[in-house]
């Protein structure tokens, strides 16, 4: 969003409020990160990532793989994603996910067969997994509209809550704080010393990708306090 702060103003009257307070808990389910605040029966509501240092912020960093290139016509294959909090990792998921094949070209790029996956967990109970375990944390992956937009789509999909979290781009926010010819995820491992040995797996990738955040922001200016002034300058908006 451009503005700085967005909210709306609701009167208690009647029945609104409960109605009000339903569709805001149905807005965290989906990751919404929503601050609210009553005054004198009125509620109000504005991004949470204003007002929460990024330090104290859960962030989840997400890979998947997948057999194709397009959500509508292809199915999620492996989803690896850890939590992280002040640069501790708090939890880690990782699964293989049923899908009735595999391409060649995905098998000699990431390793996984039709075989990895034959007997694997079907596509809804995994997904439900994962939005359990992702929360209301920050999205955050390399290149994220991928794997943001394809498992935003196969949760629609399969009935479950779609997401609202709040995203965050490695490769964005590495081109704003590290000096490199190039910023493919492969490329940076080796630059900048993460040498994480397996690549193209999900969770590896995922891993990888939290390496580059954790130089990264070391990097930060002093000004970039909150959730949302680290998503601004990611995305070359922070104007403070």
């Amino acid at each position: 969003m451009n503005e700085k702060q967005f909210y709306m103003y609701v009167k208690n009257i009647g029945g609104l409020y409960a109605d009000v307070e339903s569709e805001i808990e149905l807005l965290k389910g989906a990751g919404g990160a929503l601050h609210t605040q009553e005054k004198n029966g009125e509620l109000y509501f504005s991004l949470a990532t204003f007002f929460q240092a990024w330090q104290e912020r859960e962030f989840v960093f997400v890979d998947i793989e997948t057999n194709g290139a397009k959500p509508q016509s292809s199915e999620i294959i492996e989803i690896g994603a850890l939590r992280v909090k002040n640069s501790q990792i708090l939890e880690s998921f990782e699964s293989y996910v049923y899908a009735p094949f595999v391409p060649e070209n995905i098998t000699e790029l990431t390793g996984i067969r039709q075989e990895d996956i034959q007997n694997a967990p079907q596509s809804k109970e995994v997904l439900r997994a994962f939005r359990e375990f992702l929360g209301g944390g920050v999205f955050v992956a390399h290149n994220v509209n991928f794997d943001f937009s394809f498992l935003d789509y196969h949760l629609r999909q399969n009935g479950l809550f779609g997401l609202l979290n709040p995203k965050l781009c490695t490769i964005d926010l590495a081109k704003k704080t590290i000096l490199s010819k190039r910023y493919a995820l492969s490329y940076l491992n080796e630059f900048l010393g993460i040498n994480t040995a397996v690549s193209h797996r999900a969770y590896a990738d995922a891993l990888t990708s939290f390496r580059i955040f954790e130089i990264a922001v070391n990097m930060l200016p002093l000004r970039v306090k909150s959730v949302q002034d680290l998503l601004d300058f990611s995305k070359g908006r922070f104007k403070r």
